[in-house]
């Protein structure tokens, strides 16, 4: 990749996120610097016959104090996410100055409305075609959070869903980069939306064999990179990022959280939920972002990991982080916070890039929560346990999706310049 089709860079000037670990940004923020797992046993539904009863479930989530009583109706709970996300993103930041016409909308979801899916086909099954709501269509269909969010903060510029699984929100992310890069809009909503903690999800999974049966201990559950990890834990929630192009930011004022200067996208082409051997794959989405970016791999201080705390997903990244950053590997900072929160699937790269920014404003890192028996083949330093303090320049974010889906996204502070 090269910049020299156009000269204009993007900042990061707005973040918003609700998750299981706090509905709002801040809150979420000191949770994870403060090691606390929000992972818990599923109560929105029984799971007496799952394998898998917990998840990162939102428990305290009331849709209609961050949107009307009427859209929140008519819309999935993984767009009411969203909407949260995305109120506090924009709520304390006016979009003076900015040409509503060059403002763009691109959020990623994995699967979308799929409770709505689930309750609307229940209810054509037990009482007919004619019962089914008008609303099921725009109310199931992944590209809707991006739609409504342009809807109702009138942004009418590039508009469309991201869907590469658990890479979705960073190649939202990654798109909405571009689009500035191209001229093609000035500023852009963008992140990724999840709720996946439903029957068919976790039944899904389940029979996947990709979750971790934890039941008893569900905070000790996610456990990325410990050698007693035994699958991944869903987690639920949205993360909302505003981007712009630098002279107009600058020009209006904006606060700037720091500055996305590398992007990196490449597929594995090898199997349908497997990594590619020693993380092949995620190795040229890595060296493409440092590459995008012109920097050095000396130069990166934190890897917010994908992390996911299965057997093959941890060592492949791993694998992976070594072949990148050669010897500096060793001296990176590498943490998954899905330790705390579990794994947002196709929001992840959002909430995760939101984690990268807060590591760069308040010098302090997130913690790998239960990191109690080292895995030999997973040796990089994990920032176990605890929060550490730590200048941080330059963060990388790693999302990786079933199908092979890439996406690695670098974050460096602004200096000013």
């Amino acid at each position: 990749m090269s910049d020299s089709s156009s000269s204009r860079r993007v900042v990061i000037t707005s973040i918003g996120c609700s998750t299981a670990a706090g509905l709002k940004t801040e809150e979420t923020w000191r949770n994870l610097l403060a090691g606390k797992s929000a992972i818990s046993r599923i109560e929105n539904f029984d799971t007496s016959d799952y394998p898998t009863r917990i998840a990162g479930e939102i428990k305290d989530f009331v849709p209609n104090e961050w949107m009307d009583d009427k859209h929140a109706k008519r819309n999935d709970r993984s767009v009411q996410l969203m909407a949260a996300a995305t109120r506090q993103c924009l709520d304390d930041h006016p979009l003076n100055d900015l040409d509503p016409n060059r403002i763009g909308t691109v959020i990623g979801s994995g699967i979308g409305g799929i409770r709505t899916f689930e309750i609307q086909y229940e209810r054509q099954l037990m009482r007919g075609p004619h019962k089914v709501s008008p609303f099921f269509i725009p109310m199931m269909i992944s590209d809707m959070a991006a739609g409504f969010m342009s809807i109702i903060h009138g942004f009418k510029g590039p508009n469309y869903g991201a869907v590469s699984a658990c890479a979705s929100a960073g190649n939202a992310i990654a798109d909405s980069y571009l689009l500035i890069k191209a001229g093609m809009a000035d500023a852009m909503l963008t992140g990724g939306t999840e709720a996946p903690v439903t029957p068919s999800s976790l039944a899904g999974f389940c029979a996947l064999k990709a979750l971790s049966r934890r039941n008893e201990e569900p905070e000790q559950a996610s456990r990325p990179f410990d050698k007693e990890r035994d699958g991944f834990v869903m987690g639920e929630g949205a993360g909302a990022i505003f981007l712009e192009e630098l002279d107009i930011a600058r020009k209006r004022g904006a606060r700037i959280l720091g500055e996305l200067v590398g992007i990196g996208l490449s597929g594995d082409a090898y199997h349908m939920t497997a990594p590619a051997p020693n993380g092949e794959g995620a190795v040229r989405a890595m060296n493409a972002a440092l590459d995008h970016a012109g920097i050095q791999p000396s130069e990166v201080d934190y890897v917010n990991a994908h992390g996911t705390s299965t057997q093959l997903n941890d060592l492949s990244e791993t694998q992976a982080i070594k072949s990148s950053f050669g010897e500096h590997a060793y001296k990176l900072k590498v943490s998954s916070t899905k330790s705390m929160i579990g794994h947002l699937l196709g929001a992840a790269g959002a909430v995760e890039l939101i984690f990268c920014l807060l590591a760069i404003r308040d010098g302090k890192l997130p913690p790998t929560i239960n990191q109690e028996f080292p895995d030999e083949a997973c040796d990089l330093d994990y920032v176990p346990n605890e929060a550490q303090d730590a200048s941080v320049d330059v963060a990388l974010s790693n999302c990786f999706g079933f199908g092979g889906h890439n996406c690695s996204l670098i974050v460096r502070r602004y200096s000013g310049n």
